[in-house]
């Protein structure tokens, strides 16, 4: 009976460690959510500054006029992109 008993309280105690190690890893994996989620941020705002910074340099080749027709055609794609994006949202706003 003693021999159970040592057992069970063996049990015990390994259990607990285990709960403790749980414990600490569900801390650890909500730690490394909030981590990945701020990287997540940072490389959402780093593509939108090259985004940003990519129409810049369109904007700035096509006012040195030195575009090749691949480039222009480029550029002209994103206008025409920008302007369906403002018709759309011009559209949005004229039906409510």
């Amino acid at each position: 009976m003693a021999n159970l008993n040592n057992h069970i309280v063996k049990l015990n105690t390994q259990l607990q460690l285990l709960l403790k190690q749980h414990n600490g890893l569900i801390l650890e994996n909500t730690q490394q959510k909030k981590m990945l989620h701020k990287l997540d941020l940072i490389v959402k705002e780093q593509k939108e500054q090259l985004e940003k910074l990519e129409q810049e340099k369109l904007i700035l080749k096509a006012s040195l006029d030195t575009m090749n027709e691949e480039e222009k055609k480029k550029m002209e794609q994103k206008i025409n992109g920008y302007i369906r994006n403002i018709d759309k949202c011009i559209s949005l706003l004229g039906h409510k």
